[in-house]
């Protein structure tokens, strides 16, 4: 075919619509992005990295390091400044998960999940009252947010609820459980789903703030956890816990559409989280690789080692990517669902490979506590699991697929 036929062939019809639109994503940092990274780094590196590993040998949750996390406007970053938030965007929260998570897993996950979870929901679904009432305190960090989805028979099925609450007057009655609450015990104002008509699936499900305090609400079991150990994991108990009708959060049977919306929020906080905690074992890699030597050589001029390495930095790198086009989609209202599945679920795959990873490159050294790497390891499992499971994940790409 001549040059001629093949133009006449391809030529584009200037008139036709395009078959599809193409979103142009700029990937650059703006100056106010960068800058909000360079002060959140410089704050891991002088303040969350030196207690990091004693927090968590002893369990402390980070409260006087959430405090100066609030003051600094980074418990309630994408909260618009009328409601005393940083008023940032999605790019934004996805730096700041990443870079308290790079410091510290258990800092990151409580920072994530406040800004999300336990923020979020009555901020969208809110009356204008409700929002001036909880908001400003959960935005500025003087009050910790928590979120009661997940039950003990409902997990993955979060349709499955079987907590209740029942309209007796002007008051609610709430009765049930809920487990794996991140902040559970650390909490002031909870985010709770309830059953308000059974027999309707998802349907019946509404949403209620329980502050602590309550008369009904107490503490349960505090988890013993594989990792994230300063992070405070805990079941929620109610028994006859009575709050008003001005507590329900949107219409009677909206809490689970409104639980599905932070959930997808929720995943790209939870891949920042993975992928920070990547960055660390990856730099800790790279410092080790170049100061360690074996056979009259450093480590890392071993092929084996050189590509474990790059391989490290180049996933680092995709996952970033996939979470920088999730909360950028968000941030410019298009569709964001399977893409924060998907940066979701592969930056916590990857992190879980790379942190591996970073044991083998220490040997011996990377399986006791005096190097980070163990820790590392056993904080970043949990992303593969919280905000709903890898496989989880793959159902919501599938279905988002039309399948």
């Amino acid at each position: 075919m001549s040059r001629k036929d093949l133009h006449k062939t391809f030529k584009i019809n200037q008139s036709a619509k395009p078959i599809y639109q193409v979103n142009i994503m700029d990937l650059r940092l703006t100056p106010e992005q960068n800058a909000l990274r360079e002060d959140i780094r410089a704050f891991v590196d002088d303040v969350i990295i030196p207690q990091a590993s004693y927090n968590e040998q002893n369990e402390i949750f980070p409260t006087e390091i959430l405090n100066e996390l609030g003051k600094r406007g980074y418990m309630g970053v994408i909260i618009p400044e009328k409601y005393g938030g940083m008023g940032a965007d999605n790019v934004c929260y996805q730096i700041v998960c990443e870079e308290t998570s790079r410091g510290c897993g258990s800092t990151g996950i409580t920072v994530a999940a406040h800004n999300t979870l336990g923020t979020q929901q009555i901020y969208l679904m809110g009356t204008e009252e409700q929002k001036q009432r909880w908001v400003p305190d959960l935005a500025s960090g003087r009050k910790i947010g928590s979120w009661g989805l997940t039950e003990p028979m409902a997990g993955s099925d979060a349709g499955g609820l079987q907590t209740t609450a029942v309209k007796d007057g002007d008051e609610w009655v709430i009765n049930g459980s809920k487990v794996f609450i991140t902040s559970g015990t650390e909490a002031d104002i909870f985010t709770v789903m309830a059953i308000t008509e059974k027999g309707v699936g998802p349907k019946g499900i509404t949403a209620f703030v329980v502050e602590r305090g309550n008369p009904g609400y107490r503490d349960g079991t505090k988890e013993n956890k594989l990792g994230l150990r300063s992070s405070a994991t805990s079941e929620l108990v109610f028994e006859n816990c009575r709050v008003p009708d001005e507590n329900r959060i949107g219409g009677l049977g909206k809490g689970f559409i409104g639980a599905m919306k932070i959930l997808d929020s929720g995943r790209i906080g939870i891949g920042a989280m993975a992928l920070g905690i990547a960055q660390a074992a990856f730099d800790a890699s790279l410092e080790y690789a170049k100061t360690r030597k074996q056979f009259g050589k450093p480590i890392g001029k071993n092929q084996a080692i050189g590509f474990m390495i790059a391989n490290m930095a180049m996933e680092i790198d995709a996952a970033r990517l996939l979470l920088r086009r999730a909360a950028w989609n968000k941030d410019n209202k298009l569709p964001f669902t399977k893409e924060a599945a998907m940066a979701k679920l592969y930056a916590s795959e990857i992190g879980t490979k790379v942190c591996s990873n970073a044991i083998q490159i220490h040997g011996g050294h990377g399986y006791t506590n005096r190097f980070p790497v163990e820790r590392f390891y056993r904080d970043v499992k949990l992303c593969e699991i919280g905000e709903g499971t890898s496989e989880v994940q793959r159902i919501v790409i599938s279905r988002q697929l039309g399948l």
